[in-house]
């Protein structure tokens, strides 16, 4: 039976040699048909146009803020508007994160919403726009982190 599985498969292996007479016939095939080349020309028109005057520069765009009723946990200096980096079911997950952080130089805080989620908090500002600067800085900073690119703004009630 083993003897009869092996001439079976040893009986359907395709030869090099079929694969190469059909690569030759399709190209054949391909260099048979004629080669048709076209090219598009797009009408000239002139017109005249007026002085272009420069734009007013925005600050910044609309930043995104999501707003909840959160407590305090641990950490110093919750403000009206802060930069959220994590959330966690664990709160020793949160403070490991926060400890991090504040090795890195920032003053994390870890605060906690009404649905039991810990934040953890890499800054608080009382300004919405310096918040969202720093928003940005720290994502910069942490280009390589995709966690850390996910950071939003909290406004906290």
């Amino acid at each position: 039976m083993g003897l009869c599985i092996a001439l079976a498969f040893s009986s359907c292996k395709s030869s090099e040699s079929a694969y190469k007479k059909a690569y030759e016939k399709a190209k054949q095939q391909e260099l048979a048909e004629p080669q048709v080349e076209t090219t598009t020309v797009a009408p000239v028109t002139t017109t005249t146009t007026a002085p272009v005057q420069t734009p007013k520069v925005v600050e910044s765009a609309p930043v995104n803020v999501r707003t909840e009723n959160v407590s305090w946990v641990s950490g110093a200096g919750l403000k009206d508007y802060s930069i959220v980096v994590g959330a966690f079911g664990v709160k020793a997950n949160a403070e490991g994160l926060r400890a991090r952080l504040e090795g890195e130089g920032y003053k994390a805080l870890v605060v906690q919403n009404a649905q039991g989620l810990y934040r953890v908090i890499a800054g608080s500002y009382d300004d919405r726009s310096e918040a969202a600067k720093a928003r940005d800085a720290f994502k910069a900073a942490h280009s390589g982190n995709e966690d850390f690119q996910k950071a939003w703004l909290l406004y906290r009630q």
